[in-house]
């Protein structure tokens, strides 16, 4: 107990440190004029990256974070990886969404593991629906979620913003961590961090940070 507290203490100054000293340049880049109307965190990230997976336990952080430093933390999924078609990858948006809007986040995590854990692979709707019947989502709630105008429209606001901020070559890779619509987190300015604790936790301070900027 004593050496998980010393390594929660230790993760937490090195998060403090961070947020103190945080350099436009270095850790984050201004992308816009103008702030979202509410402070808000979000992640552009594919199911289908690897690297959207291993920073998983950041994306979950910054979701408990959100209820007590009074931001919102947003998903936003993109489709223009290679490892499937856009079609495929837009379901996936839609399954996100489904997820949120029937409140079963364990189904958009098991899309990551059938991805990369099961080496599972997407073709049709079908392999979607029976993902969230494993969650024991009825499949009716299901259908009438996944097929909904709700569903679709914010889908395609998800990828409308995605083409945006992709010719403006803000979006070139994921994951890709904006703050109130203003601030592009560099991930590569946490590169001095030893562990991934130490750097999901520089990170996670670093966007808290500038979520209290204008």
């Amino acid at each position: 107990m004593k050496k998980l507290i010393t390594i929660v203490m230790a993760i937490f100054m090195v998060a403090t440190a961070s947020a103190e000293e945080i350099k436009e340049g270095v850790h984050y880049e201004v992308i816009a004029t103008t702030t979202t109307a509410t402070p808000e965190v979000k992640e552009f990230f594919s199911y289908y990256c690897p690297h959207c997976h291993n920073f998983e336990p950041l994306a979950d952080s910054l979701k408990k974070a959100a209820k007590t430093d009074n931001f919102k933390f947003v998903k936003s999924h993109v489709d223009f990886l290679p490892a499937a078609g856009p079609d495929i990858q837009m379901m996936l948006t839609k399954a996100l969404v489904t997820s949120e809007v029937l409140n079963v986040p364990a189904a958009s995590k098991a899309i990551f593991e059938y991805i990369h854990n099961q080496r599972g692979v997407f073709t049709k709707e079908k392999d979607i629906r029976d993902l969230f019947l494993i969650h024991n989502v009825d499949g009716e709630k299901f259908d009438k979620a996944f097929n909904s105008f709700a569903v679709k429209a914010a889908a395609n606001k998800m990828k409308k913003e995605q083409d945006s901020l992709s010719r403006r070559r803000v979006l070139t890779g994921v994951p890709t961590f904006i703050v109130n619509g203003k601030y592009k987190i560099l991930n590569s300015g946490f590169k001095n961090a030893k562990t991934y604790d130490e750097y999901f936790a520089q990170i996670q301070a670093a966007a808290i940070e500038l979520t209290k900027k204008k």
